[in-house]
């Protein structure tokens, strides 16, 4: 691989990795949102069981588990196993030829 290839592979990863990012907070953005309605309905509706901490927590491991992929693996994981994912198919279709 030569410099220009390298440099092109790197901006790729880079523009990925600046999706997750911006991925993740719309998620968060959403998740905010949603769950400040559902409290408010919570509070309209039956103030006396407080519902709306079924979807607020279940949402929230995964959105922590959004977290953890994007911002403490660092996509390094995923981005591993999607090469190997590409390997693997691109093996099976020169099977296929």
């Amino acid at each position: 691989m030569d410099a220009e290839e390298r440099e092109k592979e790197l901006r790729r990863r880079a523009e990925k990795r600046v999706e997750d990012k911006l991925a993740f907070f719309k998620h968060l953005v959403v998740y905010l949102l949603v769950n400040a309605f559902l409290f408010g309905v919570n509070m309209l509706t039956a103030p006396h069981f407080l519902w709306f901490f079924f979807p607020l927590g279940g949402w929230g491991i995964a959105l922590a588990a959004h977290f953890v992929t994007v911002f403490m693996l660092g996509g390094t994981m995923v981005e591993a196993w999607r090469e190997r994912e590409i390997v693997r198919e691109t093996e099976k279709l020169r099977k296929r030829e």
